[in-house]
């Protein structure tokens, strides 16, 4: 089996109705723009509350993807 390197990248998903939907905002957004997607991380959950009520669900995803190579 040949060798392979994994770039890590941080991204935070938003969304008014859950936190399954902020992490599918985060992950759609991300495989737009990056090829090879393997593996969303939940890293940390939080609910922007206003008036008593939750307002935006956001999710800190840490996301992996095969690298080629660049910076």
């Amino acid at each position: 089996m040949a060798e392979s390197v994994y770039k890590v990248i941080e991204l935070v998903g938003t969304s008014e109705e859950s936190w399954e939907k902020a992490a599918a905002a985060a992950i759609d957004r991300a495989s737009r723009t990056l090829r090879d997607i393997r593996v969303a991380r939940i890293v940390e959950q939080d609910i922007r509350i206003e008036p008593g009520k939750p307002h935006t669900y956001r999710v800190k995803i840490e996301l992996s993807f095969k690298y080629e190579g660049g910076e």
